[in-house]
């Protein structure tokens, strides 16, 4: 942070600024040197530099907000205090015409320091792909365990998507390494589960266990289905992931069915082509 140690009035905004972009605010949010260095552009002499103190200023307290939101998810986790060890689950593709449904189940560690707290957990859907891929690595590295279970189109066919969907709950939950006391499962109970099971309405943002799970599942999904778009590409599976988007049903009407396709699903598509 070398605007610390430099009279940056003589230096060009251009100069300024890459002094500024270099600074790495997840690092130094809470600082006294980031604080000192908002100060500085902020009261230099040019506008342009001052907006570049606010910025700074902005980004902080987005961080810091944003450790708050997380915090708080870790906290709910947490609250059931007669439990050590929380597994949080969920599940993804219940709906869609193709492809699997998934499920996976994560234990985090909750007693963590604020500098590592996993930040951005939150609903999948609420997320881009990008940050889904990345919170997905950083989840898998930072659990203290994790386990994704899936039932293909043919099981769900056989066995209905209920069925399939308490069953990779249950096999999510009962194959993580590390034995949880209480599991915590996104909107309803795991039917049959010997573990302590608590649901959550809207669990993916209220629990940082929960939330965990739905990314982790919703990447190992989707890329799943990207994979199937490069075998069946007249499906729009890249896009749609499955589900029964315009080009994805019209897929279905010129070309058929494929072997990832769930057929009870395709009844009244089928029957009016």
């Amino acid at each position: 942070m070398d605007i610390l140690t430099t009279d940056i009035s003589s230096l060009s905004f251009k100069i300024v600024k890459e002094k500024v972009d270099e600074i790495n605010i997840n690092e130094v949010y809470n600082s006294e040197e980031l604080i000192e260095i908002i100060n500085i552009l902020k009261s230099d002499k040019r506008k342009n530099i001052n907006n570049l103190g606010d910025k700074l200023q902005k980004a902080k307290e987005k961080i810091e907000n944003e450790i708050k939101r997380v915090r708080n998810m870790y906290n709910f986790d947490k609250s059931f205090e007669n439990y050590n060890i929380i597994a949080g689950v969920d599940e993804v593709g219940r709906g869609p015409l193709a492809g699997p449904i998934v499920s996976c189940a994560v234990v985090l560690d909750l007693n963590v320091i604020d500098e590592d707290l996993i930040l951005w957990i939150n609903d999948s859907k609420k997320l881009n792909e990008r940050k889904r891929e990345e919170l997905a690595s950083i989840i898998k590295e930072k659990a203290l365990a994790y386990y994704i279970a899936s039932r293909d189109s043919k099981q769900i066919d056989e066995r209905g998507i209920g069925v399939c969907n308490n069953e990779v709950f249950l096999e999510a939950c009962n194959s993580l390494k590390v034995k949880p006391d209480l599991v915590l499962s996104d909107g309803y109970t795991v039917k049959g589960i010997q573990i302590p099971n608590k649901s959550v309405i809207k669990g993916d943002t209220k629990s940082a266990c929960i939330a965990a799970a739905s990314i982790v599942a919703k990447v190992y999904r989707d890329n799943l289905m990207r994979e199937y778009a490069e075998k069946y590409p007249y499906y729009g599976f890249e896009e749609n992931v499955g589900y029964g988007t315009t080009k994805h049903i019209e897929g279905i009407k010129e070309y058929g069915p494929t072997e990832i396709h769930r057929m009870s699903f395709l009844t009244n598509i089928l029957s009016n082509n």
